[in-house]
């Protein structure tokens, strides 16, 4: 379809008409995504409906991209169609391989459609998906008949498409719907400022009734100078006395007695007064009693029109699924239940990457190969079960279940043994519960091999923060050989925010609520001293203490300051980690909107934003996470300073030598660059035969290899280190452009650490592999 020339108005509208279409064409993929999954399972009487629906979505989104004049889109969507017209004739037969082809064909419109600015420089993309899908319709065709085109011709002329709509139901763009939530949020702050005022005004009329009651007490003893003033003032003028001093005195007696009577008839203004205050009070409470009915009225309004199925999100996890058990050679069903369950949008937005982490680390460590499955008794394929329950209390249940092998406990145990996460001692009394919570360890892998997709323990810790930094929780249950059961609970709607508002060396902050174990007040003599730390009980367990002023490197307090003979305490808990602030006074809990800090402060170590009070007061809002890395941080540093005033003067660590083998010039400078960046020392071998004569003629800490290299490969010189008594023991990460599941596999036979591809390549991922490996 040809683009006629268009004045700006038209080319506004064209660009009004493509943002509608990325909706609709959104909704257009993800049915034919979902589709395709369901047709691989599909009996022959439901194959036909199936594809009849998938056929129609691609007519409908090859029509719409040619009515937004979006061409490359419809150059692919045309022979889709074409494939799917004539699996609906019959005409073709619907092979493993021509599925595999129709998915790919789906993943190439979702990257035509992800940067549409873009997209004329990616026509050769999509002409090259277009040939595939023409090849595949020649050479499959079962009776070598062209498909019948007549039935797939789009509308001659397109000029607008109504995008698929509910009735009874509008589409609103998600920025407009946050910027009605963020208004509603904020009549958080004249709520808080009418209470405040409320306060005041209540404040007033008590003052006025005091100085009332006051003055009451006082009439009686006005009422006899005024009598004893009226007596003198007759007693004196019949004496006959000195006239000037006389009239003098008369006059300030007059004077006091005016004073009275102005005193009496203040009385009734003082009535006026109070019942105009009285008057002014109870509408101000009827006024802020109003605006706090509407504004949680309204937020509550606004909350419902966050609330998404969570069928929402569930939707690209079956093709996720199925693309990870085929890159590892096994076979997975995905069983999906309670999807039409509501839940706040946000809260399914935080929840995509955790439960993206739980589906893959089901797949990658839970679930066997078929041979592997089949040597233990069970069916070839695995299960992986998600499934969504209402509970109580506005919180809802996620099940992330898998029937693989279970959990390693001893492995485990043993993993976080070598990461330092506790003590060899303490695995022999720890309980097979306690054990497995040691999985949600950061840097915890009890995979033999670091790859792209795991290995690098990091999954399941970021689950657990972000799980609970949404006020949820998670727990595990495993068995081994039987499988693994995740059990997350999450509130349905997020919570308005409440924070604890303290007072530390005259600034006052506010503390998440969430986070908050418990407040105490402890007697000094309670605070012990374990190995240079200050320690407090708190269930019979020692609890770190540290000062919030300390902590935030406030100015130390004014010298003079008299002790005082109780603490005051607020114990934190994040992440299975525990921390006890000490803070000089707690102001009480109070709801509060927390506001960014702005583009000029994007980013503030410890302060997650701001929030202003009644009062007007804005007042930092502390980032708990922040907080107690910090906390840590100040107390290593305290007990480092300690070791080297007691007389620890021990030589500055060494840094860690590493052998670059790579035969690229480039690779080799960009590694060894990396690295020296990151404080190691470098050298370097251009190939396997030079690297292993290197080893054997100095001292390294770890090998980062290159695979194909000339003489001897990256395989080859790790199997050789393997097999050396000297080196055995040796790190080798390999990172090569070799990424099948072949390759993987032999690197793990081999003896690699880690195994790191390049067309994935990044070197964060190079550098936690080597920092988790020496």
């Amino acid at each position: 379809m040809t683009r006629r020339p268009t004045d700006n108005k038209s080319d506004d509208l064209l660009e009004r008409l493509r943002v509608t279409f990325r909706a609709e064409a959104g909704e257009h993929l993800q049915s034919m995504s979902s589709g395709l999954l369901s047709l691989e399972q599909a009996s022959s009487g439901e194959s036909q409906s199936l594809i009849e629906a998938i056929f129609r979505s691609a007519h409908s989104l090859k029509g719409a991209a040619q009515a937004v004049n979006l061409e490359p889109i419809g150059l692919v969507c045309q022979p889709l169609e074409s494939i799917l017209a004539a699996l609906k004739a019959g005409r073709l037969e619907l092979k493993p391989s021509l599925l595999n082809l129709l998915h790919e064909s789906l993943d190439t419109i979702g990257r035509l459609l992800s940067d549409m600015a873009l997209l004329e420089q990616r026509r050769p993309l999509a002409a090259a998906a277009a040939r595939r899908l023409d090849d595949a319709l020649k050479g499959a065709s079962t009776n070598g008949a062209k498909p019948d085109d007549s039935a797939m011709e789009a509308p001659a002329e397109m000029s607008y498409v109504v995008p698929n709509v509910t009735p009874g139901t509008v589409r609103v763009a998600i920025a407009k719907l946050d910027t009605v939530m963020r208004h509603a949020e904020e009549l958080l702050v004249p709520r808080l400022a009418a209470s405040q005022r409320l306060l005041e005004l209540n404040e007033a009329v008590s003052m006025l009734a005091s100085w009332k009651k006051q003055r009451a007490r006082l009439q009686p003893a006005l009422r006899v100078i005024e009598h004893s003033l009226q007596a003198s003032s007759r007693g004196v003028a019949g004496e006959g006395s000195d006239h000037g001093i006389l009239n003098g005195a008369a006059s300030r007696k007059q004077e006091l007695l005016k004073l009275l009577e102005y005193l009496d008839s203040e009385q009734v203004q003082l009535k006026v007064m109070e019942d105009h205050l009285a008057r002014l009070s109870r509408s101000t409470a009827h006024d802020q009693r109003v605006l706090t009915g509407m504004g949680d009225s309204l937020l509550r309004d606004c909350k419902e029109m966050q609330l998404l199925p969570f069928s929402s999100q569930l939707e690209g996890f079956p093709r996720l699924v199925r693309g990870l058990a085929r890159e590892q050679g096994k076979a997975v069903e995905l069983m999906m239940q309670g999807g039409d369950i509501e839940i706040d949008r946000r809260i399914l937005d935080a929840m995509k990457d955790p439960l993206i982490h739980l589906l893959r680390n089901g797949i990658d460590h839970g679930i066997g190969t078929p041979a592997v499955r089949a040597a233990k008794g069970k069916p070839p394929h695995g299960t992986i079960t998600v499934a969504i329950s209402q509970k109580d209390s506005g919180k809802v249940e996620v099940v992330v279940a898998d029937d693989g092998s279970g959990i390693d406990v001893p492995a485990v145990k043993a993993a976080a043994g070598k990461l330092g996460a506790m003590a060899p001692q303490d695995g022999a009394g720890m309980d097979e519960q306690e054990a497995m919570a040691l999985v949600f360890k950061s840097g915890l892998s009890t995979s033999p091999i670091i790859t792209d997709v795991s290995g690098r323990g990091l999954g399941l810790a970021i689950v657990r923060e972000k799980v609970e930094k949404l006020g949820g929780s998670i727990a595990i249950e495993s068995h081994r050989d039987a499988g693994t059961v995740f059990r997350i609970v999450l509130p349905l709607m997020l919570a308005n925010f409440h924070g604890l508002i303290v007072r530390e060396r005259g600034q006052l902050f506010v503390i998440p609520t969430i986070h908050i174990e418990r407040v105490m007040r402890l007697a000094n003599n309670a605070i012990r001293t374990v190995e240079n730390r200050e320690t407090i009980p708190v269930n019979a367990q020692a609890v770190s203490l540290v000062g919030l002023g300390d902590v935030l490197e406030m100015p130390p307090s004014r010298a003079g300051e008299q002790p005082k003979p109780s603490t005051l305490v607020v114990v934190i808990e994040m992440a299975h980690m525990k921390m006890a602030f000490r803070v000089d006074e707690i102001l009480g809990e109070h709801e509060v909107l927390v506001k960014p800090l702005g583009r000029q402060l994007v980013r503030v170590r410890n302060v997650a934003g701001a929030s202003v009070l009644g009062t007007g007061q804005v007042v930092p809002v502390l980032n708990v996470s922040d907080l107690l890395k910090s906390a840590t941080r100040h107390m290593s540093t305290s007990r480092a300073a300690s070791g080297k005033l007691s007389g620890d003067n021990s030589e500055a660590v060494e840094k860690r030598a590493i052998l670059v083998v790579e035969d690229s010039i480039t690779s080799r400078s960009l590694l060894k660059g990396i690295l020296e960046t990151a404080g190691y020392r470098v050298s370097t071998a251009v190939d396997g035969v030079d690297g292993f004569t290197t080893l054997k003629t100095g001292k390294f800490d770890l090998v980062v290899s290159d695979v194909e290299m000339p003489r001897m490969d990256g395989f080859d010189l790790t199997a050789k280190l393997r097999a050396d008594k000297q080196l055995s023991d040796l790190p080798v990460v390999l990172v090569t452009a070799l990424g099948s599941r072949e390759h993987r596999e032999r690197g793990i036979d081999v003896g690699a650490n880690a195994y790191i591809v390049k067309s994935h390549f990044d070197q964060s991922n190079l550098l936690d592999a080597v920092k988790r490996l020496v």
